[in-house]
């Protein structure tokens, strides 16, 4: 493991969701004993680690076919966290694959400790798994041809909108469909890659997910030219890391990581290296940081400090 070296929000939902997400809790005295999930990784050795294939620059396979990301990285700070709570500084990290549609009951089925990927954390899921404070803010966009005239969600009517199945993204869609009698025709694929296919081979009008993984798609297929993103967010999505609920010990640990990250200045050079410098596959986004994002960062840092 290696550590990392180097005014009010506009948006009402983002102060919300980083009050929730970011709720400070003190470490556990090691007298106390630890959480479940801890004591299987004190007792093994082992942190596992749920990775996603094809959500770049979140997490996904390099050219040896190695899990790599932003996500990851935050992943494997809370790892050197989770040794100094466990006492152990020679944890191993093994990755599990994980699906949109798998991902969470790989986390409340105890298959993975961590999910390290570009989930949406919302009130809906956080009734089965807990999170981590806010890592990103996206929000779900549409794919299209560089040629197509889709510019709003009206212009969908009677369209095929392809979603990855078990995304907040597909719920969307289904809630545009519904509030404009679109009559949309959604097709599910089982990741973002194949979403993408459907799109590339003209099976689908349009690709709906959240706005930073589309433009990863673009610049990993080097399709600028062929395909643009387009129109307003449709739906608001904080992500988050996803470990396992009512463990007020392990959310300690992942709270600790994120402030000390904060407190650190290491949160915004992270995410200028897979967001606005090049990729170690050769891509290269371009992101700059949000206000929204940048002010929520400054929270985990006072919020250190203030402990």
């Amino acid at each position: 493991m290696h550590r990392f070296r180097n005014k009010p929000i506009g948006a009402g939902g983002l102060l919300l969701a980083a009050c929730l997400l970011a709720t400070s809790a003190p470490a556990q005295t090691a007298g106390e004993g630890l959480s479940p999930t801890l004591a299987n990784i004190k007792r093994t050795h082992v942190v596992r680690l749920g990775y996603r294939e094809s959500s770049p620059p979140f997490s996904f396979l390099d050219h040896s076919n190695r899990p790599i990301g932003y996500s990851l990285e935050l992943c494997e700070a809370i790892v050197e966290e989770i040794g100094v709570e466990v006492d152990d500084a020679n944890l191993k990290v093994e990755y599990v694959k994980v699906t949109s549609d798998d991902r969470i009951p790989a986390v409340t089925e105890n298959k993975i400790d961590l999910e390290c990927g570009s989930t949406t954390a919302n009130a809906e899921r956080a009734k089965l798994v807990a999170f981590s404070p806010l890592m990103f803010v996206a929000g779900t966009k549409l794919m299209v041809p560089k040629a197509s005239t889709i510019s709003a969600p009206t212009d969908l009517k009677g369209k095929t909108v392809v979603v990855t199945k078990g995304t907040t993204n597909e719920q969307a869609m289904h809630a545009i469909d519904k509030k404009f009698s679109l009559g949309l025709n959604i097709a599910t694929s089982p990741d973002h890659e194949q979403s993408y296919q459907m799109l590339v081979d003209g099976k689908a009008d349009a690709f709906a997910t959240d706005d930073i993984l589309l433009y990863g798609l673009i610049a990993r297929h080097k399709a600028q030219g062929q395909f643009k993103v387009t129109g307003e967010y449709l739906s608001y999505d904080p992500y988050g890391i996803m470990f396992r609920k009512g463990e007020p010990q392990l959310k300690a640990v992942v709270e600790r990581t994120f402030q000390k990250l904060g407190s650190g200045r290491d949160l915004i050079p992270l995410y200028n290296k897979w967001f606005v410098a090049r990729l170690p596959t050769g891509e290269k986004l371009g992101v700059a940081i949000s206000p929204q994002l940048e002010e929520a960062f400054k929270v985990l840092d006072d919020k250190h400090g203030s402990n």
